[in-house]
């Protein structure tokens, strides 16, 4: 983990006590039961654990008898071993709840699970498909929840198993699982806050799935869930209250509460959560990034059109360039707007942040590392989420010692430093670092040194001096696993064949999204061939399953540069977001820009799509083959 950045570690994987503790206030009631953004404290301080661990391990070898003082009397009656291992196991909780993942499977690693018993070792396998999801590894977490039998879990922890197994599914994809976790988890819960919220969950998860996957015969719980998702889904129906009267017929001891149903007259009623009346859009009009806010607004307008009239918010532009921030968000505040989206500039973003109390909520559109506030969400094309994915895409593939090359500049360096310290988080090692000059286009002396083949001539020469008639062929080192490359299309297209010249063809290249252009060029790109890369989803055919694709909007990003292109989805996404902030820190939203989460310090978090140049042509991964889900074509209308 790179210092003071902290995986997405949702609500879902708190106690049940602290589940909904420290929320923001509540707002007004909407069609659906709001979920709103949790905000929790952790038991411990971060810089706690290690001691913490440390003293857990002292413990643990006392057990064993390594420590045991001769002959004094214990001042208490020793636990027994049992009671032990419910410490230990209820100290990995501790540093889950204090968002240390790393602390946490430490200490996991130090049980025997020969040593639980049986209902010890379920909690243990469920302690390590939190820590997983607190690392993003979705998959592995399902793997580990799939060795557990709720029923052998205590009533917090079965909560706990169907909260984290609806998180693991929403990660991965298959929002039908996410939803029956959560119809699992629904009869488990007592609050009546908590129910109203999960209800909301399992509604709004459900509303994303295709109509043929709402139809349903049966007239059990979840064909009840379904059927009730699918009415909810067109609110705005003339017989609505025929299709709800049917409906409590059907499934009259259905769990689902529909006192949320009781709408004031003249209400939009078709909306996820709370449609905003008014959203001031702060985006630069003039000045250095003029081009990059007009490409965002290009695709923020382009789904506001394609939004249901009856919901659509008044929009209110504002320059950015023309007054400060703070006087921008007063003004735009006092003119009605209930969400402002932007500014784009991190200054801009930071002078917000040191001058406003946020009553009302700011979707900025850039990542100010370090900074988090209440009612503050930074959305932005940030390159943590660019190294995370591609580095879990080659640990995913089976790669653990790999090789650096990046562009000898600041950019190069900041990516460097993301690269390694996700990679070394993992577990893995980063053999060699190299830079090389991007304005160059002959990389053969970095490359060289990469592969240590200069070393390997330098042996030669002092062999030559001793047996002259002795033949040479270099010989790369033999080491490494795969390579990650930071590079930008034109450099990646003569570095390849380079790394291919110098024998590292067989070597596997993961790459930043800056490698791809953002437009298939079969021709050009043929000596991008068999490198990786994760990148926006709305880029590739299929990836996006939204109405807005390329296709839709060629028009639109054809008057772009090609390096605006992944801007223009970022606002597609902007306008998209508004109406979901409320509920996107339990369910993730199928953007152009990738799944969108919402991490604990208000991050929005990309999950992006991995490709591999085949013929020149960014060919989708199999793992990113299952059909996305596609953006609900009513979504924020």
């Amino acid at each position: 983990m790179r210092p003071n950045y902290k995986p997405p570690l949702l609500c879902a994987l708190i106690p049940c006590l602290m589940f909904f503790s420290g929320c923001a206030p509540t707002p007004a009631k909407s069609a659906l039961p709001e979920q709103e953004a949790l905000i929790t404290q952790p038991l411990i301080r971060n810089d706690q654990p290690e001691p913490m661990l440390e003293l857990y391990q002292q413990s643990s070898t006392a057990r064993d008898g390594g420590s045991a003082a001769i002959g004094m009397e214990p001042m208490r009656p020793s636990p027994s071993f049992s009671e032990q291992n419910q410490q230990r196991l209820q100290s990995i909780e501790t540093f889950i709840l204090a968002g240390d993942g790393t602390t946490a499977k430490k200490a996991a690693d130090t049980i025997n699970p020969n040593d639980l018993s049986s209902e010890q070792r379920a909690h243990l396998s469920l302690l390590y498909a939190q820590i997983l999801l607190s690392f993003g590894e979705a998959e592995q977490a399902i793997e580990s929840l799939a060795q557990i039998q709720p029923q052998q879990l205590n009533p917090d922890n079965q909560i706990k198993y169907f909260q984290s197994q609806a998180f693991a599914y929403s990660l991965t994809g298959n929002l039908l699982g996410s939803a029956k976790s959560r119809i699992e988890l629904h009869p488990l819960i007592s609050s009546p806050d908590e129910l109203e919220k999960n209800q909301a969950a399992i509604l709004e998860v459900l509303r994303l799935l295709p109509d043929a996957a709402l139809q349903s015969n049966q007239t059990d719980t979840l064909s009840g869930w379904l059927s009730l998702a699918r009415i909810l889904k067109y609110l705005n129906q003339s017989d609505f209250n025929a299709q709800i009267s049917q409906w409590r017929a059907t499934y009259p001891a259905h769990p689902a509460d529909l006192s949320f149903l009781n709408i004031p007259e003249g209400m939009p009623v078709n909306t996820p959560s709370q449609a905003k009346a008014t959203i001031a859009l702060l985006l630069p009009d003039s000045g250095t990034f003029a081009q990059a806010g007009k490409a965002i607004r290009a695709g923020f307008m382009a789904a506001y059109d394609h939004a249901d009239k009856a919901a659509k918010p008044a929009i209110r532009f504002y320059d950015s360039e023309k007054s400060t921030p703070q006087a921008l968000y007063n003004q735009a505040v006092t003119e009605g707007a209930q969400l402002v989206i932007g500014p784009l500039a991190k200054e801009q973003i930071q002078t917000l942040a040191d001058t406003v109390s946020f009553n009302t909520p700011v979707l900025a559109l850039n990542h100010v590392p370090g900074l988090q506030k209440n009612r503050l969400y930074q959305f932005s094309l940030s390159p943590l989420d660019d190294t995370e994915q591609i580095t879990h895409k080659a640990w995913a593939d089976g790669h653990r010692k790999v090789l650096l090359l990046v562009p000898d500049n600041a950019p190069g360096k900041r990516i460097a430093n993301y690269l390694t310290d996700d990679w070394q988080s993992r577990g893995g090692t980063i053999l060699e670092t190299q830079t090389y000059n991007p304005k160059e286009t002959d990389f053969s002396a970095p490359i060289q040194k990469l592969l240590n083949l200069d070393e390997s001539e330098q042996r030669y020469n002092k062999i030559l001096a001793l047996i002259p008639r002795l033949k040479y062929t270099s010989r790369r080192r033999q080491d490494a696993d795969a390579i990650l490359l930071s590079a930008y299309s034109a450099e990646a297209r003569s570095i390849n064949p380079q790394l291919q010249f110098y024998q590292a063809g067989d070597l596997p290249v993961y790459a930043m999204p800056t490698v791809y252009t953002g437009q298939a060029n079969a021709s050009l790109d043929a000596d991008l061939n068999k490198i990786t890369f994760c990148d926006t989803p709305w880029l590739f055919n299929k990836a996006y399953q939204g109405a807005l694709g390329m296709d839709a909007l060629k028009e639109t990003w054809q008057q772009f540069p090609n390096s605006y292109l992944r801007l223009i989805a970022m606002g597609i996404d902007a306008y998209n977001l508004s109406t979901r902030l409320d509920s996107l820190e339990t369910n993730f939203y199928p953007g152009a820009t990738g799944n969108l989460s919402l991490t604990t310090d208000q991050r929005i978090r990309r999950e992006l799509t991995c490709a591999k140049f085949t013929a020149g042509q960014p060919e989708i991964s199999r793992d990113d083959e299952r059909t996305a889900p596609a953006a609900d074509s009513h979504a924020v209308h």
